[in-house]
């Protein structure tokens, strides 16, 4: 007797199965994990933003009074035009040097791979490192000076600005390179036999054609410079302090994620809705500036 050929036969029927009938078993376990992992901790935090609350078990509806004070207090307002400012020059600055690094790097240079590990590698270190390891850079520098990063809020704020561009340069250098290279050769062919300088040809073919990778690292550095937290944390904690008229204090090189961490770990259990109602406003903020970066900047980009 012949013996049946099992898997033959398993691997017919699986073939002949419409691969819907197949999509719960794989994409089930994904589901489940994304809503216990990030749906069910963000409709609950949502609604712990409308609450007062020590635990999440004896939260206590209140309505919109998390938002009204978090709206009126000052070091949130603070911390907001001083996110805003930082995340816009930090989003030049990281843009601008990691195109230019990028763009010489693809010229055909020696050495070309070994300089793009050397500057991709501070993206390696954890930003509460980056940011202990600067501070003592920093201090010893500005000792010569009598002073210190955590005594001057415009030093502090080049300090995080020095700090970020340093790790983040390198990663946005790689997908700039990506995107140069896939510049289509017969432009660039076309273009210089038709005269035009370098100059023209990266203003009028280059730049146009690495639109899709202007897009997502103007979208990650905006990003990110509004949710900076470690280096934030590690390289000043918000110092100096600003005392305002009726003795609040306000820290002036805080952003606006470590304000949060501030508001729930540092001024009572009371204050914890209001440190949720600021991390909603947080998120909305967030979401609002990335699609609108995102729909500014695609439509700008070059179909080929």
């Amino acid at each position: 007797m012949k013996k049946k050929d099992t898997s033959a036969s398993v691997s017919s029927v699986l073939i002949r199965r419409p691969i819907k009938h197949w999509f719960p078993l794989f994409m089930g376990p994904m589901l489940i994990a994304f809503c216990i992992g990030f749906l069910y901790p963000f409709f609950k935090g949502f609604y712990l933003s409308f609450c007062q609350f020590r635990t999440t078990s004896d939260a206590k509806f209140i309505g919109l009074g998390n938002y009204l004070k978090a709206l009126q207090d000052p070091t949130f307002v603070h911390a907001f035009w001083y996110t805003a400012l930082f995340a816009v020059v930090s989003l030049v600055l990281i843009n601008v040097l990691a195109f230019a690094v990028a763009y010489c790097l693809t010229q055909g240079i020696k050495g070309s791979n070994i300089f793009r590990t050397v500057f991709f590698m501070p993206n390696l270190i954890g930003g509460i490192v980056l940011g202990y390891i600067w501070s003592m850079i920093f201090d010893g520098i500005l000792m010569k000076y009598n002073t210190s990063i955590l005594l001057n809020s415009t030093y502090g704020f080049w300090g995080l600005i020095i700090l970020i561009a340093w790790q983040q340069i390198g990663y946005m250098m790689i997908i700039y390179v990506a995107g140069l290279q896939a510049v289509p050769t017969d432009m660039l062919e076309a273009a210089m036999i038709d005269g035009a300088s370098r100059r023209q040809t990266l203003w009028k073919i280059t730049i146009p054609n690495v639109m899709p990778s202007i897009t997502i690292c103007t979208f990650l550095s905006l990003s990110n410079g509004f949710k900076l937290f470690d280096q934030n944390l590690a390289l000043t904690g918000g110092q100096p302090f600003l005392f305002q008229a009726d003795g609040s204090q306000v820290r002036t090189t805080e952003m606006l994620a470590l304000n949060i961490y501030n508001t729930f770990y540092g001024q009572g259990a009371n204050s914890r809705g209001i440190a949720q109602a600021k991390a909603v406003l947080f998120f909305v903020l967030v979401a609002a500036i990335g699609l609108i970066q995102l729909l500014s900047t695609r439509k700008k980009e070059v179909q080929q």
